[in-house]
C-alpha cells in the first residue's frame, strides 16, 4: 500500500496582509505573524494552540499562511500543502500522474523544501519536504 502524505498547511492570497490578519484574528481568533521581505512578506497563521515547535496540539487541525497577490503568479486561490518525504521523487510522481510542477523547489529556512504544482484539474497545490530535526 502506498504511503499516505498528509495535508499539513493551507495557503491563501491576501491583497492587504494587515487587513487580512486583523479579520482572521477578530472573526476566528487566529494568531498571525507578519514575516519580512526576506521571507517574501508571507504571513503565517496559527489556527489552534501550538506546541513549542509550532505544531498544532489539536488532532486534525493545521496552520496556514497568506501570500501576497502578485500579477505574474499562476494562481490566486486557496490551496493546500502536502508533506512528502522526498520532494524530487514527489515532483516526478506529479509529472507522471499528469500534473505540472511550477518551477524548482525553494528552501524555506527552518521549515524545509517547497514547490507548487497544478493537478490534473488545474488546482494549485504544494509539496513540502520538512526539514528534519
Amino acid at each position: 500500500m502506498k504511503k499516505m502524505n498528509p495535508v499539513v498547511h493551507f495557503e491563501m492570497p491576501a491583497q492587504d496582509r494587515k487587513r487580512m490578519a486583523d479579520f482572521y484574528n477578530h472573526v476566528f481568533g487566529w494568531k498571525a505573524q507578519l514575516l519580512g521581505e526576506e521571507m517574501g512578506n508571507y504571513v503565517t497563521v496559527a489556527t489552534s494552540e501550538t506546541d513549542e515547535k509550532g505544531f498544532p496540539k489539536m488532532l486534525g487541525s493545521i496552520n496556514g499562511g497568506f501570500y501576497p497577490v502578485k500579477e505574474d503568479w499562476p494562481s490566486h486561490h486557496p490551496s493546500v500543502v502536502i508533506a512528502v518525504d522526498d520532494i524530487k521523487e514527489s515532483m516526478k510522481n506529479v509529472t507522471e500522474g499528469g500534473g505540472k510542477v511550477l518551477g524548482e523547489p525553494a528552501e524555506i529556512p527552518g521549515i524545509g523544501w517547497y514547490v507548487s504544482f497544478t493537478d490534473t484539474e488545474g488546482n494549485r497545490v504544494s509539496l513540502l519536504q520538512p526539514q528534519m530535526g
